[in-house]
């Protein structure tokens, strides 16, 4: 996940990133800011949900919570206190729940929470009870979950672009590579039928792109380009705990 020199990030930019429009907003009918912020919590409910559930709340309590709270940021003016908590969303979420689950468990439980608004995914306990067998806190878990569901998206982003240009199958057979390097190219230049130096160039575009579509994701979840290399370090400790 290292950076390329061409990928350093313009400051207008940011001007238009998720987290920049959510915190730059200060009115409460922010129609832009709230769609920006629910994209967030569309994309990262994930780590939320596993957080809720490692500590102790069971499938259905967990959905629950995380439907309601959600609604909470979306429709209840969470957007004028985004700037107490730094500049990375991931801090905002993890704060702003624990704060929620302190304050409205005992008199929400009763209730549903969310309402018709819908985050979680119908899969969220699936997904829950497929992951490894972990010791980690629930906060060490939240930052795994968190680091990994960016790289997922970036993957996901990646895969999409590919495949409209006509080049999943390179895709596929490439994937792999972005992690590390394990299988040689002439076996990739085998499989796929072309050139040894044809799949070098391949390899480096996606590289390329990878590092790229890294860069864009990490930018919609901090608040200015200086934290981006932060970001990054932060992720491989979470990823290597």
């Amino acid at each position: 996940m290292s950076s390329s020199a061409s990928s350093k990030a313009n400051p207008e930019w940011f001007l238009t990133t998720h987290w920049s429009v959510v915190q730059n907003a200060r009115a409460a009918d922010s129609k832009r800011a709230n769609a920006a912020l629910e994209t967030l919590c569309r994309t990262y409910w994930y780590p939320l949900y596993a957080f809720v559930r490692r500590l102790g709340h069971s499938p259905h309590d967990a959905e629950d919570l995380i439907q309601g709270f959600f609604a909470q940021c979306i429709e209840k003016n969470y957007l004028h206190a985004a700037d107490q908590w730094k500049g990375r969303f991931r801090s905002f979420l993890l704060i702003a729940l624990k704060r929620f689950l302190a304050n409205e468990w005992d008199r929400a439980r009763t209730r549903k929470r969310g309402g018709d608004r819908q985050i979680i995914s119908l899969d969220a306990e699936q997904r829950y009870a497929s992951e490894p067998a972990t010791a980690l806190s629930p906060d060490k878990l939240f930052e795994r979950r968190w680091a990994l569901t960016l790289l997922e998206n970036v993957l996901a982003k990646l895969k999409s672009e590919q495949a409209a240009a006509g080049r999943l199958a390179i895709f596929t057979e490439l994937q792999s590579v972005l992690a590390s390097r394990g299988t040689p190219y002439s076996e990739f230049a085998k499989r796929l039928g072309i050139t040894e130096s044809a799949v070098k160039v391949a390899v480096h575009r996606l590289r390329h792109r990878y590092r790229e579509l890294l860069e864009q994701e990490i930018a919609d979840t901090v608040s200015c380009p200086s934290e981006i290399p932060e970001e990054r370090r932060y992720l491989l400790r979470s990823l290597s705990a």
